[in-house]
């Protein structure tokens, strides 16, 4: 039988969130290896922890992986003249525009602004997207609720079991003053 879903989110605890980054580092690393001998490919991976320790496992020489990378994605080599060049920082630093403007449209349009540029599809398609984020954020509400509700009922249990505790302290007490008040009134009696 496998292993219940676990739900990724940060784990709070940093203890146990160096703990689950060292095991499955390991795994990844494991993995990777596995994967450069059982498919004969090139792997190159690096992992920084949250403490900045690198991470590496090459199957190859690193450099050169990367170096072939940044050839296929088109990203200019590291040792190339124009990489530091004035026209490459401006083409840049365009990019980034253009990236940060596309970024502002589309948090206009999830927010109901400026959609009359967006055609009948790209609409059907905004609305899917929203409908999917409110109900994974309703879903995200309604556990925290039913976690808030379990808290608050454990918290009720707790209290009305100090609350019997307490009354049958209180009992006791008044049947104590009771035995005490009877025996001071039977010894007070003349014979």
């Amino acid at each position: 039988m496998g292993r219940g879903k676990v739900e990724l989110k940060r784990i709070e605890n940093t203890s146990n969130r160096q703990v689950t980054f060292s095991k499955r580092r390991n795994g990844l690393l494991k993995k990777a290896f596995e994967l450069s001998i059982l498919c004969d490919a090139e792997v190159a991976l690096i992992m920084f922890s949250s403490t900045g320790k690198i991470y590496q496992y090459a199957s190859e020489d690193i450099d050169r992986i990367i170096s072939r990378y940044r050839s296929v994605v088109g990203a200019p080599s590291l040792y190339n003249r124009h990489y530091n060049t004035i026209e490459f920082w401006r083409s840049e630093l365009d990019n980034l525009q253009k990236s940060a403007d596309s970024l502002e449209a589309r948090a206009k349009h999830l927010t109901g602004e400026d959609l009359s540029s967006l055609s009948l599809k790209e609409l059907k398609q905004l609305e899917r997207q929203v409908k999917n984020g409110v109900e994974r954020i309703r879903a995200k509400k309604r556990y925290i609720i039913s976690e808030d509700i379990s808290s608050l009922k454990r918290k009720q249990r707790a209290l009305l079991d100090e609350n019997a505790c307490l009354q049958r302290r209180i009992k006791l007490q008044e049947a104590s003053l009771c035995l005490r008040s009877t025996k001071q009134g039977s010894s007070s009696t003349p014979f």
